[in-house]
């Protein structure tokens, strides 16, 4: 047992390489998160209707934006294909692809900045909830596309697994963020009080820094001469509509995701105020643990597009089980985490001025649905790495048309016929959010067990020769720091 876990541990593509790439991925995605949780924490602390409007706007904001990142984001797997083949011009010319896309899907959102009141009236939220819900999907949707263009630049370094610039930069827009959001939503240090819109321009300037920097090292002097950043920016084509071929799935994958969860929201404010409230903290502490698992699905799918392009993927299966057993081991410490100290998780966001019965109502509220996030969340583990994993290869249809059914099957009709024609009550509804997390997670590990993705290619490139290829990337060198 012990040699099977040491060679577990040492062979390529095993845990000890996946948690080189995927510990500063982790990071990232928890300095990622902690940039949404410090918007709901303090809003929580402002007013119990700002913590009420920020998880709605922000998801509904972020179902916007999703399709657009998930296309964006598939220059991961084309620039890891590319760099498994050793075509280090290919590598350059789909990170441009990226960039074009971002800028278009930037102006895209910018127009739709002012149409979100009218959904979240549609959805029958409160006046003054849906009042701030206005403002904050806004400001999000109008400052979009700087996430997508430093989302695009990042897939530089993820999709070749040189993650540590990645996490550098995040950790800095997360210093640049939490200091922003204190004096931008309550007043101080010469800011007025802006309350949700200040969290909302504090989120985008933290956005902006993280471009700023990442453009910086992208684009330096090094990577110009071994990539030929400049000389490859041209408008390909055919490698563009390769990026929105294979990335529009994955596009619709992660807005139907999303959608259904956002719906999921609004749904749940039908029942009550109480249980958006407690449904809005009970999200938020998921999303705090759930981000950073991210960052092993990301090392997945970046290992297994290398493997793809080497014409090796049986080291995308070493890989995919590697991450899957460290994504569990870390999603394991999380539940029994919700499981144990649910009040104390759940009372970060008690809101001093708040009205004593209504808060005590949210917060138990609130700790009885972690409860339901910590089984989920283990599951959910599955989801992360078989998605990831089959990204990586390209089998990005599969992925969007399994989202899109299984959330049709137990989130959008059942959920609304439970609360429209039934009267059903908040548990009935968050049981079928875990079925819908459970379906997916069978749906992914079948497909990945079948091994139609070993197949899949979405670059022409094919690998050279062992010699030429470029050498698999692990800890960055000193010029990507």
């Amino acid at each position: 047992m012990l040699q099977k876990l040491s060679t577990l541990w040492k062979r390529p593509n095993g845990c000890r390489d996946v948690l080189v790439i995927s510990l500063p991925l982790v990071i990232s995605m928890w300095s990622h998160t902690a940039m949404l949780f410090t918007d709901r924490l303090f809003l929580s602390r402002y007013s119990v209707d700002a913590i009420a409007a920020a998880t709605p706007a922000g998801l509904l904001a972020f179902m916007f934006t999703c399709f657009f990142m998930g296309v964006v984001g598939f220059a991961n797997t084309m620039i890891a294909q590319s760099a498994g083949a050793g075509a280090r011009g290919l590598v350059a010319r789909s990170l441009w692809q990226a960039i074009y896309f971002a800028v278009g899907a930037g102006i895209i959102l910018a127009a739709f900045s002012l149409t979100g009141e009218t959904f979240f009236r549609w959805a029958g939220h409160a006046p003054l909830v849906c009042a701030q819900e206005g403002v904050y999907f806004s400001i999000l949707m109008q400052g979009a596309v700087f996430a997508l263009l430093h989302d695009a630049l990042s897939c530089f370094y993820s999709g070749r697994g040189m993650t540590r610039p990645i996490m550098y930069i995040n950790l800095a827009g997360v210093l640049v963020n939490i200091p922003l959001d204190y004096v931008m939503i309550n007043g101080a240090c010469g800011f007025p009080e802006m309350g949700i819109r200040g969290a909302a321009l504090a989120t985008v300037l933290g956005h902006i820094v993280m471009l700023v920097m990442f453009a910086a090292l992208v684009f330096s002097p090094a990577n110009k001469r071994e990539f030929g950043m400049w000389r490859e920016r041209g408008f390909d084509r055919s490698l563009f509509g390769r990026l929105v071929k294979f990335g529009a799935p994955s596009g619709i994958q992660f807005f139907v995701d999303i959608f259904a969860f956002t719906y999921f929201l609004m749904v749940v404010g039908r029942i009550g105020r109480v249980e958006l409230a407690a449904t809005n903290i009970a999200l938020a502490i998921n999303t705090l643990a759930f981000m950073p698992m991210i960052g092993f699905g990301i090392t997945a799918s970046s290992l297994v597009g290398q493997a793809i392009g080497r014409g090796k993927p049986e080291d995308g299966v070493v890989a995919t089980r590697s991450s899957l057993l460290l994504t569990m081991l870390y999603m394991w410490i999380v539940a029994v985490i919700f499981v144990v100290f649910p009040e104390t998780l759940c009372g970060i966001f008690r809101s001093p001025s708040g009205d004593a019965a209504s808060e005590s109502a949210v917060q138990s509220t609130a700790a009885a649905l972690l409860r339901f996030v910590a089984f989920y969340s283990l599951v959910d583990g599955f989801n992360v790495v078989y998605s990831g994993s089959l990204k990586g290869a390209g089998d990005t249809v599969f992925i969007g048309w399994t989202i899109l059914v299984i959330s049709i099957a137990t989130i959008l009709v059942p959920v609304t016929l439970a609360v429209a024609v039934f009267g059903a009550g908040l548990y009935t509804v968050w049981s079928f959010a875990t079925l819908y997390v459970c379906a997916l997670a069978v749906a992914f590990w079948w497909r990945f067990r079948h091994g139609r993705w070993k197949t899949m290619r979405v670059i022409d490139q094919q690998p050279p020769a062992a010699a030429a290829v470029m050498p698999r990337p692990g800890i960055p060198g000193a010029e990507d720091l």
